[in-house]
Formats: C-alpha cells, structure tokens, sequence
C-alpha cells in the first residue's frame, strides 16, 4: 500500500482530489539559489522553508507542501559565482501564474513560505495581482518562517549564513555543512541616527551586488556556534510561529472586512 505523504508532487491526481474535497491549504516554500558562505549548501533558503512547511503538514494535517521555488531574487549576491536568479518582473509572474493555477485546482489558501527576506514584497505583489483572478474566496500571501519571532529570538538567529541558517541545515542534513570551513565574518556597518530599517531598502533592495560589496566569504555572523541541536529549537520555533502567524491572519480575514470591493464596479488594472 501507498504511504500517505504531505508532498503534493507526490500524490496521484486522484489523490488530490479527495484531499481538496475536505481541505484547501497548500503551502508554497520559496527560497533562493545563492552562495551561503564557504560552509552551507546554495539552496539553504529553499531547504528551511521547505522543512518547516513539512512538520506543519503533518502536525496540523489539513495542508499539502507543494514543490519547492528555488530560484528568486538573489541579486544582491551578484558577484559570487554562486548566483541565480530571475528578473523581478519573471519571478513576480511565476507568483501571480501559481497563485491562478492553485486557486483553480480548488485551493483556497496559497502560503508562500519564503525563506529568502529579499523575495518578500515581489511575493505579495505577485499575489495582488493574481487577486482578481481567483475565486473571491481564495487567498494568496507570502509569510517569512521568521516573521513571528520575538526580538531576542531574531537575534539569536542571526544573518545569512550564519548561526541560526547553518544549525538549522546541521539539524535537516549535516552532510550538506562543511564543518572545516565554519568561519565568522560582521560586515562593518556604521552606526546609524534612524535605526530605520529603509536603510536596509536602499542598501539592499536597490542595489544589486550588496552583499558581495560587503563581505568576503559572503558570510554574515558567525557560524562556528552553529549546532544541530541549535537547529532542531529553530526549526520547532519556527513550526510554531508559523502556525500562529496563519492562525493570525485567518482571523484577520474573517473579522475586518466590511463589504467587497469586487462588488464596487471597479475594474482591476
């Protein structure tokens, strides 16, 4: 007899079916194809979604994990060898083309897991703009598996390629972590009057190759901490921040709409 999986890929089409007849949750996990210093696996960002997506699938049971989105907007890598991505616009279309494609299959809830900061905004604004052709009833959205830590948990986590990323590998594979190569590299940021994260927007988001400008292993933090058992309590944090951020904004739709803007007569542009 067939095992029972939470994989999406792995279902026959029959299989779908009877899940979609009870149930309308897939989640998407996006990551990136990029250099993760000289000691993590390029597709990091695709590998800590995709886990966390899993143990959600199975402990909540109502969910299937759909085939991982590996490449994104890695452009501020531009520079390392280890850098693939897609243009904006194109990553923004597979987003907007997905969201139609779930939504018709009979999903209700398309949850782009991202596990790449940079892809955020492009995400939602693909997700917007696949609104007005899906059912009124679906929803599409884009949630980080770290959006819902507290403050103290995101800096214990770290940057990227840095202790919180290269546990969590060590904990879903440790064959994939070059254990000699652990190194420590803080970019040198000045200290700034605002605090304000629109530092980050200029820096990062507008300006391909930021990354490879700062660092030279592309390191940022320090990974000589990294444990696996480290990784095991991010993973789990993550399960659970990720469970009540979505229980989070399922009641935020139910409760604040007040009528339909589909009903308003206005055509989406």
């Amino acid at each position: 007899m067939k095992p029972p999986t939470v994989f999406l890929d792995e279902l026959t089409n029959p299989e779908l079916e009877v899940f979609l007849a009870t149930h309308h949750t897939v989640i998407v996990p996006v990551g990136a194809t990029e250099q993760h210093g000289p000691h993590s696996p390029m597709g990091t960002d695709v590998f800590i979604p995709r886990e966390i997506a899993r143990r959600i699938c199975l402990r909540q049971g109502n969910a299937l994990v759909a085939p991982s989105l590996p490449y994104a907007l890695s452009y501020p890598h531009r520079g390392f060898t280890g850098e693939f991505s897609l243009r904006i616009e194109t990553f923004m279309a597979v987003i907007r083309d997905l969201c139609v494609s779930f939504a018709k299959s009979g999903f209700k809830r398309i949850i782009f897991l991202n596990g790449h900061y940079d892809n955020t905004l492009a995400i939602a604004y693909g997700c917007a703009q696949a609104s007005h052709e899906m059912p009124g009833d679906a929803r599409a959205f884009p949630v980080n598996h770290y959006d819902a830590l507290t403050p103290e948990e995101l800096r214990a986590f770290g940057m990227h390629a840095g202790h919180g990323e290269v546990s969590m590998i060590l904990a879903i594979d440790p064959k994939l972590v070059d254990l000699s190569k652990l190194n420590v590299e803080h970019p040198p940021f000045p200290e700034t009057v605002t605090k304000s994260p629109a530092v980050h927007t200029a820096f990062f988001f507008a300006n391909p190759g930021s990354v490879y400008e700062i660092t030279k292993s592309g390191t940022w933090g320090d990974a000589t901490t990294a444990t696996a058992e480290d990784g095991e309590a991010c993973l789990e944090r993550g399960v659970r921040t990720v469970i009540d951020l979505l229980d989070d904004i399922e009641r935020t739709f139910a409760k604040l709409p007040v009528r339909n803007w589909q009903n308003s007569g206005k055509i989406p542009s």
